[in-house]
């Protein structure tokens, strides 16, 4: 019996160019062909081999002893245990990365305790100096991850990495203002795209169902850099010598490690599953087979996402958040050095709030993912965050202090964790690579405020009550929008 012709051969300019297989026969025409007494191997297998050596047709994208190796629910551990592998190859590189990227751009914290004195700078001076970082990222982050998107993840992050090194040792010989001014723009326009890109990137590797514990995974490296570099800097401020001061010192010996760790990204970090080394050929398809299988998202396109009012809306809560995180991150060293401790000693418990800070964080990320529930794990948060803000700016004493900003501190840091599983549900593609990048830029204008109003406030009261009442606000902001903006457009199916 002939199959009809546009089963086969039919349209073989349209088989070229879509490059798809061709689609399995209905169930009727199956049928008919069993009560013939024919296998349909004995009718389109000639015609399938013709088409493959001609390379008409892709191979499958997954075998069957693939599909029977993983298929059931055993095979659905042994896929987990697939993305652990890859997490455990990748998180501690991205990690690594952004403590490095973290300590660069929040140790001018520290340099202040000394700096402001030696370059006799202003409270408003350094406010405003310390947040133009955010000014120079802002500006530059959308284009940076089209490029990695582009280009891919390995060489672009090699580039930024090795750039921003070099640009956060050149701060060491900061000599005024302007200089202060004008290289921390620049280091904000090199880092540009990094945290965003990661986000990206980890859209390449897991499922939305796995993705909210591994994004508190790397993202508690922002407060392992401080609980590493908070007693590293607090050292090497009193580390005088060889015509330099010890904030300079600080500056140069930690900006070295990103331009090391920007080169060995060339080997450790490959673009997407198909090119990493130490995945299988089997290992590699169960991956690819699995991101296949998420929901398509709802934005692909640029310009869809450019229109879409959520990507705009979302920025309400994630600049909310980040005022606190930079407003609160960037002081924290005076704050705790105002209550009478040592440079070794405020580098000492500057560790405390960003410890309890790493197990928030991952508590709330494995919880979130556990229950499905993401709005209110960010609402929860950053209430607890506002919480925490108040009580570092209206208690007294060093134990209430302290509890306070560990009560700020996991608050800030529990939000921002959950809140980017938010809008990697619904991006894609193209779209997911704009629209991290121009969300995060827009939330990262806070980390240019939150410092500056700290500053502002500061030089106007003589302390920090005002200031920190203000990230209190915008942290119950926070709240209040992501509850609104999840109950209009995140809504948990019934």
């Amino acid at each position: 019996m002939r199959i009809p012709s546009e089963r086969v051969s039919g349209d073989r300019s349209r088989l070229e160019g879509a490059r798809y297989r061709q689609k399995p026969p209905g169930k009727q025409w199956l049928e008919r062909k069993e009560k013939s007494g024919k296998g349909v191997a004995d009718t389109e297998k000639p015609n399938q081999n013709r088409l493959r050596r001609s390379n008409r047709l892709p191979r499958k994208p997954i075998s069957s002893r693939v599909r029977r190796r993983f298929g059931g629910p055993d095979g659905v551990q042994q896929a987990d245990a697939i993305f652990r592998k890859a997490a455990i190859r990748l998180i501690p590189v991205m990690g690594l990365m952004y403590v490095i990227s973290y300590l660069d751009r929040t140790n001018i914290g520290f340099a202040a305790l000394t700096m402001n004195r030696d370059l006799g700078f202003s409270p408003r001076v350094f406010g405003f100096g310390s947040g133009i970082f955010f000014l120079g990222y802002f500006l530059f982050e959308v284009p940076s991850n089209l490029m990695l998107e582009k280009v891919g993840a390995r060489a672009w992050m090699c580039r930024i990495m090795v750039t921003w090194g070099l640009l956060a040792m050149a701060c060491a010989f900061i000599a005024g203002p302007w200089s202060f001014y004008i290289l921390r723009f620049l280091l904000g326009v090199a880092e540009a795209g990094l945290y965003p890109g990661m986000i990206l990137y980890m859209t390449y590797w897991f499922p939305q169902a796995t993705r909210g514990r591994f994004i508190a995974l790397f993202l508690a490296a922002v407060p392992m850099a401080s609980v590493v570099g908070g007693p590293l800097s607090g050292w090497l401020l009193d580390f005088n010598g060889h015509g330099l001061r010890g904030w300079q010192w600080m500056l140069l010996l930690e900006g070295l490690p990103s331009v090391v760790l920007g080169v060995a990204l060339l080997w450790l970090l490959p673009d997407r599953p198909a090119a990493a080394k130490w995945l299988t050929a089997d290992e590699k398809a169960v991956v690819m087979e699995r991101l296949a299988g998420e929901p398509p998202g709802e934005l692909h396109g640029l310009w869809q996402m450019l229109q879409d009012k959520r990507i705009w809306i979302l920025i309400i809560p994630d600049f909310s958040i980040v005022i606190g995180l930079y407003g609160l991150g960037l002081w924290m060293p005076q704050i705790i050095s105002a209550m009478g401790f040592s440079h070794k000693e405020t580098g000492l418990l500057v560790m405390v709030p960003y410890s309890v800070a790493v197990a928030a964080m991952l508590a709330a990320g494995a919880s979130s993912d556990r229950s499905g529930e993401r709005v209110f794990h960010v609402a929860g948060s950053a209430l607890t965050a506002a919480a925490g803000l108040l009580g570092t700016a209206f208690l007294h004493g060093t134990v209430p202090v302290m509890l306070s900003l560990c009560v700020a501190s996991a608050g800030i840091y529990a939000a921002l964790a959950v809140f980017w599983t938010l809008p990697t549900s619904i991006l894609r593609g193209m779209a997911a690579a704009g629209g991290l990048a121009l969300l995060n830029s827009f939330a990262n204008l806070g980390g240019y405020f939150g410092p500056d109003l700290m500053g502002w406030a500061r030089q106007e009261t003589g302390d920090f009550t005002l200031g920190l009442s203000g990230l209190a606000g915008m942290e119950a902001l926070a709240a209040v929008s992501v509850t609104l903006i999840g109950r209009a457009f995140f809504r948990r199916p019934a």
